[in-house]
């Protein structure tokens, strides 16, 4: 765990980003299935686009399963429906920034 996501501003944004989700993972909500979510997942990844760690648009609720199928976490790429979810929400990013 980075000291980022030991941080004050982060222990305080998770949340705010479940609560606006409803707690359930947006991804699976989707395809019509509810699921708890356990992970805010950073759309655009913090090592690479640091400036949106605390946006609340690159900030998503999603369940363990989901949140695996984003990004490999051996090699910490981004997958292919990782970089969907990325196109999904790149007007909102780069146009308020």
């Amino acid at each position: 765990m980075s000291a980022f996501h030991k941080s004050r501003q982060w222990i305080n944004k998770r949340p705010i980003i479940f609560k606006r989700d409803g707690y359930i993972c947006k991804e699976c909500s989707r395809y019509g299935k509810t699921t708890v979510a356990t992970m805010v997942h950073h759309i655009y990844p913090i090592d690479t686009h640091p400036q949106f760690r605390l946006t609340n648009d690159n900030l998503i609720s999603l369940c363990n399963r989901c949140h695996e199928v984003m990004h490999d976490r051996v090699t910490n790429e981004i997958t292919s429906r990782g970089i969907e979810l990325q196109n999904r929400v790149r007007h909102k990013l780069f146009q308020s920034n």
